[in-house]
């Protein structure tokens, strides 16, 4: 019980103030509820008790998810009872909202998946997960982690060395997730034998890409001449995972490779778009708040904007 209401009853007071029409009682190691939530408390209360029974500690922060979840008629104990990997150093990566576990189950069964969201999804993290785990399965042969280098305001052109060390940064997401789910000499020592390659997306052209998992991050920023030429790399034995945040596009001319490529691609077999939102953001509160704040405003600009 301790455990459940929180330190000095902090949990408590976050289901009080997530359902305020409810009154919470705790006497001993007994639980009233009462009010015009109390079935979506109670059913609050059973999903906590099933997650700590499968080892989950209980914070504010998974807490408050768990709400989000159950506000939203999803099960908690059965989206963070998913697990996709068991990296090296014992961590296990899981979803942790009822978006990312759509996420994981579609790269589970397609040959192709979109990750369409903003920051903070967890997009790009549960790709490398998904491929790790494929790879461990021998699943496939190797991994191929690639993204196009465009700039954010910043020209490559005033950053030092060759191609490859200026597009490293534009990179360096991919490195961490993997850095992250397996010791850095286990990392490196894959990448020297090219099973784990990391690569700009212009390297991509003319190669058919056999028995691999390929993953397109920050795909927003491709062109869909770019887009086509990434789709067609896949060969036998392959899978894909494209992510992409079509609220942060940075291509100063021309089209987004991921604007309108759903409808094209609509009624393909095995293949898969789902879209994260800021319910899915698994970062600090306030980063929600921010996208829901610009997606509010830029809804609003496009309702007011009258063509001339």
């Amino acid at each position: 019980m301790a455990s459940l209401v929180g330190h000095h009853d902090e949990n408590l007071r976050m289901v009080k103030g997530a359902f305020p029409g409810t009154s919470i009682f705790v006497r001993g190691n007994e639980i009233t509820i009462d009010g015009e939530d109390s079935e979506r408390v109670g059913r609050l209360f059973d999903e906590v008790v099933s997650l700590m029974k499968q080892g989950h500690g209980i914070d504010l922060v998974n807490l408050g998810q768990t709400i989000e979840m159950v506000k939203s008629n999803e099960s908690p104990s059965q989206v963070l009872g998913t697990k996709v990997l068991r990296s090296s150093a014992g961590k296990t990566v899981r979803p942790k909202t009822a978006g990312q576990k759509r996420y994981v189950e579609a790269m589970e069964k397609s040959v192709v998946t979109f990750g369409i969201g903003p920051a903070g999804t967890g997009k790009s993290y549960l790709a490398v997960a998904q491929a790790l785990k494929c790879l461990q399965a021998k699943e496939v042969n190797r991994i191929v982690l690639t993204r196009p280098a465009v700039e954010a305001g910043e020209k490559l052109g005033f950053l030092p060395g060759d191609m490859l060390s200026k597009v490293d940064p534009y990179l360096r997401p991919l490195y961490d997730a993997l850095y992250d789910m397996m010791d850095s000499e286990a990392t490196h020592r894959l990448m020297d034998r090219g099973t784990i390659e990391v690569a700009p997306l212009a390297y991509m052209r003319g190669r058919t890409l056999n028995s691999s998992f390929i993953i397109l991050d920050e795909a927003q920023n491709t062109s869909p001449e770019q887009m086509k030429m990434f789709l067609t790399r896949i060969g036998f034995g392959s899978r894909a995972v494209v992510t992409a945040d079509d609220s942060q596009i940075d291509i100063m001319s021309g089209k987004s490779g991921i604007v309108g490529l759903e409808e094209i691609l609509t009624g393909i077999e095995d293949l898969s778009f789902v879209h994260l939102s800021s319910s899915d953001v698994i970062r600090h509160r306030i980063v929600a708040d921010i996208i829901n704040a610009y997606e509010r405003d830029r809804n609003s600009r496009a309702v007011s904007f009258t063509p001339q």
